[in-house]
């Protein structure tokens, strides 16, 4: 199968205060750091939350539902099966369970020498693969064009579905399809009770410029924004977060406390459609939750 058709393959299933800007100069504030102080701790979350969510306009932020199949392309098996159970291993850490081998993917890691090039055949040679034509299901045209003409050595794209909260069918009118009946009356959704829901993500490697990147650091970043919906041009490197790993101090370790916090809030937020507002009151109390285990572990005989 050709890899523009194995993009093609992962196709729909039925069944936003402004943040201050980063002082370089400042290292990275880690969760032990952060003094527990409600409007302290509430105004860093919410930066947080500001800086990586990135849904599409009108839209929540989205998260797996369905079962993830990770196919990793264009590199050395050892390599790509690493990335595979990687993201594999902390999607179910947070309750989305794996595809078994053999699956189709509906979670694409690309790899070339020259990402730029590769986006853009992508892009230009099957658009619909990204765009479906219809508003909320991606980011838009700009965004896209930003995939598409991006220099950075990781780039990504969310494709995500607005579904019916009730029984997961598609809650709006797609190209040839029929109105969906939406069932419930959500107050969050004005009478609508949905949720969106991930439906594919395409990242794009570009093994030219990783230099000397290690392999779990690398796993871990395409894990984060395999998961959610992140921000390419987002500006954390104020936290201490694996979305840092290509940044002037490459101090990224790994998934930190803000990431598997962010994740844990997203995944068990509300089962309806989740604002920034849902988000950063969910990512607070899994934060103070690390912060509690911190101060436990620490005070342990």
């Amino acid at each position: 199968m050709s890899l523009l058709a194995l993009i093609a393959a992962a196709t729909l299933n039925a069944s936003g205060q402004e943040a201050a800007p980063p002082n370089p100069q400042e290292a990275p504030l880690t969760l032990d750091e952060v003094v527990v102080e409600g409007a302290r701790l509430e105004a860093l979350t919410r930066q947080f939350v500001e800086e990586v969510g990135a849904p599409p306009r009108r839209r929540g932020l989205a998260r797996w539902r369905d079962p993830i199949c990770v196919g990793v392309v264009n590199i050395r098996h050892e390599i790509a099966q690493a990335i595979a159970d990687r993201v594999s291993q902390v999607a179910l850490e947070y309750g989305v369970a794996p595809r078994e081998p053999g699956c189709r993917p509906n979670v694409l890691v690309v790899f070339a020498e020259d990402a730029a090039a590769m986006a853009r055949e992508m892009v230009d040679r099957r658009r619909r693969i990204f765009d479906f034509g219809v508003g909320g299901f991606e980011r838009g045209d700009l965004a896209l064009e930003d995939f598409r003409g991006s220099d950075q050595p990781v780039r990504w794209w969310h494709v995500s579905v607005p579904v019916d909260a009730y029984t997961g069918a598609i809650g709006i009118r797609v190209p040839g399809g029929d109105a969906p009946v939406v069932t419930g009356d959500g107050l969050v959704n004005r009478g609508r009770w949905l949720r969106d829901d991930l439906n594919k993500v395409i990242v794009v490697v570009d093994a030219s410029r990783l230099g000397d990147v290690p392999l779990p650091q690398l796993a871990d970043y395409i894990a984060m924004v395999s998961l959610a919906q992140v921000d390419p041009d987002g500006r954390t490197e104020r936290f201490d977060t694996i979305l840092n790993l290509f940044s002037a101090d490459g101090a990224a370790t790994g998934l930190s406390d803000w990431d598997r916090a962010y994740l844990q809030a997203l995944y068990s937020g509300p089962s309806e459609r989740i604002r920034d507002s849902d988000q950063t009151r969910e990512l607070l109390r899994s934060l103070r939750r690390v912060r509690e285990r911190q101060e436990a572990g620490s005070t342990a005989p």
